[in-house]
């Protein structure tokens, strides 16, 4: 994976701009620390960080092609599972290709179809193309928007770029916040709206969208979206063929020029894909398949079952590893570590993230790179055939908002009474509830049970997936680690959507048209295990160390976040997190009290350390 970032400016000579666009550039090192290079034109300057991953001499980047300046130019995150395909419709058309790379089939792809070059593509991938003939920027995001894309306009100027921290880098950018930003940060955060960067002025390229600009316009526009359908075909049929949609996608994404392995939770996702791809490499006569999973000391002392994590994870791992006779790695953790490094995926992140979840992630990314630079995950099976808890509980089936965020009401008292009064969040998540159902497909007929797990399965897929995809992209790329999504497939999320409820929850076990569909590349107490979500932080020191960490911030007159929150109601707050109460998370499955204490130091830090300007007030 790489990093890439771009200026358009129809006022500013560019060409006397080169430090500042290395900087913007700079900023992006950990995403792709192999290699840079910017390019620049009077109008345009693109910057990149690469992470070498295929054709190593044949893939620079910023690349060029066609007439000399004339041309097109490309910066590229992203990869192509359907390069053969691309590859032979180019050279139909009668493209000579100069490399091996994936880029630049990217770029002739759009000098030959346009912008509907992107419908052409499977793959994970953020990139923009300027013309230097049209004097045009084309910015274009996956279907799923597991690469990220960021892009921030002004008066006769474009920004666009990986990360927030390479737009903010621009000396025409300031870290401003209003109350639309800060209601996404207290009320909907971690997770955010889809289009909302929190800062003002920047927006994110939603998942299936492309931006065509220029000096007298901008055109976004979604390629591709969730569709409707009626799904006819049987049980059977319907097994074999998310068997073979899943199949096809993990091959696909083996392809790779540098060590590769899978992380391996023992779970059934994770399982899954390890499988197949252990799989795959034997029947190239590759391998053996490398996996990594990650755990806490003392884990077993401190785990206590609930509704959300049923069972520790580590006797499967080494269950699933040593079936599929996999060269595995643990890579364990402890609570002193976790604190130690408690804001650095603040860094990574831009904004406030999954608190304790993040730092075991990052640094079970670093672990990994130490012997691999591309990994497969198991992320958006949840999402795609429905094992969250909110698919099967009443309570939430029937709530009238996010589900993974019904604690709404433990939110808003603990920020400033003036600041609730001018946002006025239970209005503002309604109406962000709202506009999200607003944009599930509807198929007429279907029974009300089914209607109503196509609206939770949109909501996850498009709201609480992006918040997952987006931590595991800044975390393993802050340790210049490619992490792969097959479960991200298109083809397997369009199908698997339209799949009636009785299909996918068949034998009345969550994700049983899953487990059917693995059943024959793993063991069967593999197959039919409960689901367990992403490990976090047991121990009691890890809530004693944020507890006090808070205190600290309370007492310091300094902290910027006294502004905002209200700090008696979180005093009240950490006084009766003293005694273990019932886990109710107030964010996703496993972000309890801890980790809201945990959120609000990475407000505070994240005031500080980005100078951040809140205005609206």
């Amino acid at each position: 994976m790489c990093g890439i970032a771009g200026w358009i400016d129809w006022q500013v000579d560019l060409m006397d701009r080169g430090d500042e666009i290395e900087k913007m550039g700079a900023t992006l090192a950990c995403r792709g620390p192999d290699a840079d290079a910017v390019w620049m034109s009077r109008r345009a300057a693109l910057a990149h960080r690469r992470l070498i991953v295929i054709d190593p001499t044949g893939g620079a980047q910023p690349m060029q092609r066609g007439e000399s300046g004339q041309g097109y130019v490309i910066v590229y995150n992203g990869e192509l599972y359907n390069m053969d395909e691309v590859r032979d419709a180019l050279i139909a058309k009668g493209h000579r290709l100069m490399s091996r790379s994936d880029t630049e089939l990217i770029l002739r792809a759009y000098m030959e179809w346009g912008p509907d070059c992107v419908e052409r593509f499977n793959g994970i991938f953020a990139f923009g193309i300027w013309s230097e003939r049209e004097q045009s920027l084309f910015l274009a995001r996956n279907r799923m928007g597991v690469k990220p894309l960021f892009y921030a306009t002004q008066p006769e100027r474009l920004l666009f770029a990986s990360e927030l921290k390479a737009i903010l880098a621009n000396p025409y950018v300031e870290a401003e916040v209003d109350l639309d930003g800060l209601a996404e940060l207290f009320f909907i955060g971690p997770a955010r709206t889809p289009g909302h960067a929190v800062f003002k002025g920047i927006h994110e390229l939603r998942p299936g969208h492309w931006v065509l600009y220029t000096k007298d316009s901008l055109k976004e526009t979604c390629y591709w979206k969730l569709e409707a359908i009626e799904h006819t075909d049987d049980l059977k049929t319907t097994i074999n063929t998310v068997h073979d949609l899943l199949d096809d996608a993990v091959s696909r994404q083996l392809v790779s020029d540098v060590p590769l392995a899978t992380l391996l939770s023992g779970g059934l996702d994770s399982s899954a894909v390890s499988a197949l791809a252990a799989r795959a490499l034997r029947s190239r006569g590759q391998g053996p398949l490398h996996t990594y999973s990650v755990d806490f000391v003392d884990a077993g002392k401190y785990f206590e079952a609930n509704a959300f994590q049923t069972s520790r994870d580590a006797p499967w791992v080494k269950r699933v590893s040593e079936y599929l006779g996999a060269v595995h790695k643990d890579v364990v953790f402890d609570n002193p570590e976790m604190i130690r490094h408690l804001l650095r995926p603040l860094q990574a992140r831009d904004l406030p993230g999954m608190a304790d979840i993040d730092v075991s992630l990052f640094l079970f990314c670093e672990a990994i790179k130490q012997g691999a630079t591309v990994a497969l995950s198991g992320e958006a099976a949840d999402e795609v055939f429905g094992g969250y808890p909110w698919f099967h509980r009443e309570d939430t089936l029937q709530a009238h908002t996010f589900p993974w965020s019904m604690q709404l009401h433990r939110r808003i008292p603990i920020v400033h009474p003036e600041l609730r009064a001018a946002i006025r969040p239970e209005a503002y998540v309604a109406a962000r509830y709202e506009e999200a159902l607003s944009a599930v497909p509807r198929l007429p007929g279907e029974t009300a049970q089914d209607a109503r797990i196509r609206e939770i399965s949109h909501l996850s897929i498009t709201r609480f997936l992006a918040t997952l995809l987006e931590r595991k992209d800044r975390m393993s790329m802050a340790a210049s680690l490619e992490v792969r999504v097959p479960f991200c497939d298109h083809r397997l999320v369009q199908y698997v959507w339209n799949v009636p409820w009785a299909l996918r929850n068949t034998g009345g076990v969550a994700k049983g048209l899953l487990r059917n569909a693995v059943i024959d590349v793993l063991p069967d107490d593999v197959v039919w295990r409960k689901k367990t979500p992403y490990p976090s932080a047991h121990n009691p020191a890890y809530l004693d160390a944020v507890r006090q960490w808070m205190y600290e911030i309370l007492e310091d007159a300094s902290s910027p976040i006294l502004a905002l929150i209200d700090v008696d109601a979180v005093r009240a707050e950490l006084a009766a997190s003293r005694t273990p109460g019932e886990h109710k998370p107030w964010f996703g499955q496993i972000m309890g009290v801890p980790q809201l204490f945990d959120y609000l130091i990475q407000i505070n830090a994240w005031l500080r350390q980005f100078n951040v300007h809140v205005t609206g007030r």
